[in-house]
């Protein structure tokens, strides 16, 4: 009964924990990082062929965004998810193989002209991330499942995005069973259209997330409305455009929220039928999800409007643009507007394109909305430089940058401590991770001076036995000098990959019936004379 802790330890993406438990092979995420990490992840215990379950809190890619590079390793296990998650990875995944295909095309394209022999390889491609969808279960919120003699799992929603979860593991090894709480990414209280946090009540070990571990969100309520309608006003009455770099799940569906109040109180004076832009085939399909999901996920306030017959994510204005000459569309028209588009940091996808046409001139306002992480488009915009790169130009930032402060998807410290003392135990061990380096250590030490906490901050690599309590590896963690990239760079490590799940089949495959071994054997060999060179 073994923890070992794969990613997001001392770093805030890249989530991945890995259990061993009578020997299944299980992961509690795979997520991939993004913008700058400061710590090396330590591969995987074992090869993807060999891991049995994945379980995941929920659907934001850093938390599920390797699934489609387990697949093509080898995986064919079951990935448990809340219905919603499901349905959200579905098309975030999809997308996300869209990305990488379309970067490695372009890559190869620019090599190409500067004749570097050189070829790039997506992380994964869309029959990759097909295959990963068609390995989830679907699964309701506070129902104990039976995954195997030896494991049971119920996932509690914690406010964090549509079907977010904690997970609750029970472990049964040797007759001893021990229970083990992943809190995933806790959501933070009073936001708009989802239930706060839900509360879990005991457990042997917990892993807590810090994202927001050293500081306070606006202590005072914000009016999000006021405010949004105050840089609209503005903006707009300087002739120029409000561009919101979004997260296309969960963050734009908030913001369709607050712009529909808006529209209704015509709080924007002169401009009361200004037009909203929702550039995002993915924010579009997540839409749809949210409206799917309305009664198992919205909270009493969403509900309440929703049984009145409001729709609470549109209004008039509201256009949804899909296809690339709509979204080019979009900067031909010379009227004041709002554009919505992804990603929220900046890093990929068309509000790029919106960035280039936008931010050199100084009547428009560029709006973040959610966390920007190091190294990433928008964290260099929020520290005010002055110039940035996009497709080989150098465009001067000459427009307005602006942040909605607290307008978080994360619990700050106080949501989080919150949550941890909803325990009515004391839990053994609180295994602090999912933050930036000195916040993780910082939380920790919170929880352990002021309310008692038996607290740890891993580093990846580092090996727990859950079974007596101790630790059997301990990392310091590894700096990172060049980031790898994980991925399967080339057909030949394909066949590698078909190679170890062969080898976990025939494992699978021992105490069968001699005749079918045997015949088993025999198309293996036939397959080996076909291809020994």
């Amino acid at each position: 009964m073994k923890l070992t802790f794969v990613g997001a330890d001392h770093e805030v993406t890249g989530s991945c924990h890995y259990l061993e438990v009578s020997q299944k092979h299980i992961l509690v995420d795979y997520g991939m990082e993004q913008g700058i990490n400061v710590y090396e992840n330590v591969p995987l215990p074992v090869e993807a062929s060999s891991i049995d379950y994945v379980f995941l809190t929920h659907a934001h890619i850093d938390h599920s965004g390797l699934l489609p590079l387990l697949y093509a390793k080898g995986f064919r296990g079951q990935i448990f998810a809340t219905k919603a998650t499901s349905e959200l990875a579905s098309i975030m995944l999809r997308d996300s193989a869209h990305i990488q295909m379309f970067e490695a095309e372009w890559r190869n394209r620019k090599a190409k002209r500067s004749k570097d022999v050189q070829g790039y390889e997506p992380l994964y491609n869309m029959q990759d991330a097909d295959g990963a969808i068609r390995c989830f279960v679907p699964c309701p919120y506070d129902k104990i499942i039976d995954i195997c003699d030896e494991i049971k799992i119920r996932f509690t929603d914690v406010g964090h995005l549509l079907g977010s979860s904690a997970i609750e593991v029970w472990m049964t090894e040797d007759e001893l069973t021990k229970k083990i709480v992943f809190s995933g990414d806790v959501g933070n209280y009073a936001q708009p259209l989802i239930k706060d946090p839900a509360h879990v009540k005991e457990a042997d070990y917990v892993l807590i997330e810090s994202t927001y571990g050293d500081r306070l969100h606006n202590a005072d309520r914000v009016d999000y409305v006021k405010e949004l309608s105050e840089i609209l006003q503005r903006t707009f009455d300087r002739g120029g455009n409000v561009v919101i770099p979004s997260f296309a799940v969960g963050r734009t569906q908030e913001l369709l929220y607050f712009f529909r109040q808006i529209k209704q109180a015509g709080l924007v004076k002169g401009h009361e039928n200004f037009k909203v832009y929702v550039d995002s085939p993915l924010a579009v399909e997540a839409t749809n999800i949210f409206s799917k999901n309305i009664e198992e996920c919205f909270d009493e306030e969403a509900l309440e409007l929703v049984h009145r017959g409001i729709n609470i994510m549109s209004f008039p204005g509201l256009s949804l643009t899909i296809t690339s000459d709509e979204s080019k569309a979009i900067n031909f028209d010379d009227e004041p507007k709002v554009i919505i588009s992804a990603s929220g940091m900046c890093e990929a996808g068309r509000i790029r394109h919106h960035l280039k046409h936008n931010l050199w001139r100084d009547e428009c306002t560029v709006l973040f909305v959610g966390y920007q992480a190091i190294g990433t488009l928008g964290r260099a915009l929020c520290d005010e430089v002055k110039e940035v790169r996009l497709f080989g130009e150098t465009v001067e930032v000459r427009a307005e940058i602006r942040q909605l402060k607290g307008l978080s998807g994360h619990a700050d410290k106080k949501g989080l401590t919150d949550w941890m003392l909803g325990f009515e135990n004391q839990p053994e061990r609180v295994f602090v991770v999912h933050g930036d380096d000195e916040v993780c250590d910082i939380f920790a030490d919170y929880l352990r001076d002021e309310y008692a906490f038996e607290t740890y901050a891993p580093f990846s690599g580092t090996v727990f036995d859950l079974k007596e309590n101790r630790l059997i590896k301990e990392s310091s963690g590894v700096k990172l000098v060049k980031k790898k990239k994980h991925t399967i760079s080339s057909v030949f490590e394909r066949l590698l990959a078909a190679g170890q799940r062969l080898l976990v089949v025939i494992q699978h495959n021992e105490g069968g019936a001699n005749k079918d071994l045997a015949k088993f054997a025999d198309q293996i060999n036939s397959l080996c004379d076909k291809w020994d060179r």
